[in-house]
């Protein structure tokens, strides 16, 4: 089947996944409140693809069936180039709000698929024969794909690493005539009431000895014995005007608890293989889905200068103050697009043809968003003072004995009229000071791990030949 509808993608969402939000237990999450909005803003994405096939379709590589183009593997330097094009343009119709679109994943799984012998690696070819398969299925049937990375937390003055006698973490309990069993906990499942399928794959490495812990699987979100417990719904009012992003953005959080669940054989990508698990996500993968999170980063800080720009002619501030700190957001935005635009620029050429981009300066966008992502929020915030607040709703809007006043007390600068001024700054609002605000500022402090964290790895991992030749220069000159 190609690429589907949105109307074809909430169907498929209508099964007997057990999923949880507030005090329901959730049947329909196409129509439940918490979920609603962002199911219907999910299946907008959808329609995007046929919206604009120029950018976001390209023909299967065996069938020559539209499918999306976040599914290439990209064989050449113009590949990356034209994968960028429709990753921007997916970005752009949620303003890099929704950080979990299926593009992140069906990019992450193309390179998997691409690069399939780091997989086949320490004796699992059947492992990476069954991805390569995977992948062909994940494209053909456009799946929105959700994945599970992280160990709960329980006692952080502990190694939180698995032990042998551990009993929460997430690891295969048995082998059955079909498949294996798996039981254990992870977190978080972004975008799981809208989801698919969903992915268990590396992520921290694990100790010597702990083969049991090594699984790495995909499955349907109805499977038995799979439970989602989400954190509470951010989902903004249902119109669009009292919360433009919070009413079809909240991609949601889930915490997943495989109860006994049984995985096809054909689904089991790593069995017990401790040693390919802690090595498939130290090469290729970093490089190839790096293009994707950068592409949505340097979007959404396009898209808050924009903002923080409009509000300050809204009100007509010209101040130094204004000016500099519209001027600081700029840079931010300049700089994540210049950074990709030098990846994409210098590609490398990694195993059975693949072209993925330079990793450095991904690597370096990657330890600083969690750091540039809440500033522009604070930015928006010191912009916009009290008039953040000052913003009727639509009823209000809409009440005969309201409108008046507020037409002639709320308008803007230089003939803006007072709806779209107030639409304006409910839009900022949403964007860096709601519920939904909170939950994506703190998505993005953690989003790849921690800021600090992917900062020691970046110094790890930098080339340092010339810049340490440049200080050798001064060290190893004769002196007079």
């Amino acid at each position: 089947m190609p690429a589907r509808t949105g109307a074809e993608f909430l169907r498929g969402l209508k099964d007997d996944r057990q999923i949880w939000v507030g005090s329901d237990k959730v049947t329909d999450a196409v129509s439940h409140p918490a979920f609603a909005g962002a199911a219907h803003g999910m299946a907008a994405v959808f329609d995007l693809q046929h919206e604009a096939p120029e950018d976001l379709l390209i023909p299967d590589p065996e069938t020559g069936e539209a499918i999306n183009v976040s599914h290439m593997i990209p064989k050449s330097p113009e590949d990356i180039k034209r994968r960028h094009r429709g990753l921007r343009r997916i970005a752009e119709h949620t303003v890099g709000v929704m950080g979990r679109t299926p593009d992140y994943m069906n990019v992450t799984y193309a390179g998997f698929a691409g690069c399939w012998d780091e997989w086949a690696l320490h004796g699992n070819e059947t492992g990476a024969a069954r991805q390569v398969e995977y992948q062909k299925f994940l494209r053909r049937k456009d799946i929105s794909l959700t994945h599970t990375l992280i160990h709960p937390t329980i006692d952080k003055a502990r190694d939180e690493m698995p032990g042998q006698e551990n009993d929460v973490i997430l690891r295969k309990i048995a082998d059955t005539e079909h498949g294996i069993v798996v039981r254990g906990a992870r977190i978080l499942a972004t975008l799981a009431p809208f989801s698919d399928e969903i992915a268990v794959y590396p992520g921290r490495p694990l100790p010597e000895n702990s083969d049991k812990f090594a699984v790495s699987f995909c499955i349907p979100m109805a499977t038995p014995g799979l439970k989602f417990i989400c954190r509470d719904s951010v989902a903004g009012a249902a119109n669009r005007f009292d919360a433009p992003l919070g009413s079809r953005f909240d991609e949601q959080d889930a915490f997943v608890v495989f109860d006994d669940v049984e995985v096809p054989r054909d689904r089991v990508f790593i069995d017990g293989n401790t040693k390919v698990y802690n090595h498939v996500m130290t090469k290729s993968w970093n490089s190839n889905v790096m293009q994707q999170t950068m592409v949505r980063a340097a979007t959404k800080l396009e898209f808050a200068w924009g903002l923080a720009t409009a509000m300050a002619e809204a009100i007509g501030d010209k101040s130094p103050n204004a000016q500099q700190l519209l001027g600081e957001l700029w840079s931010y935005a300049e700089l994540a697009r210049s950074a990709v635009q030098a990846a994409e620029d210098r590609p490398k050429e990694w195993s059975n043809g693949c072209w993925f981009p330079a990793a450095e300066p991904l690597s370096a966008l990657r330890a600083t968003m969690p750091f540039w992502m809440p500033r522009a929020n604070e930015i928006i915030k010191l912009l916009g003072s009290h008039n953040l607040l000052a913003t009727p709703t639509w009823a209000m809007m809409r009440d005969p004995e309201l409108r008046p006043y507020i037409d002639k007390y709320l308008h803007g600068a230089h003939g803006m009229d007072a709806e779209r001024r107030i639409r304006l700054f409910r839009l900022a609002w949403d964007y860096a000071g709601t519920a939904l605000a909170s939950r994506v500022e703190l998505y993005e402090r953690f989003y790849l791990t921690s800021g600090a964290r992917n900062q020691m790895r970046a110094q790890i991992n930098a080339p340092r030949d010339r810049a340490m030749a440049l200080v050798e220069r001064f060290l190893a000159e004769a002196v007079e």
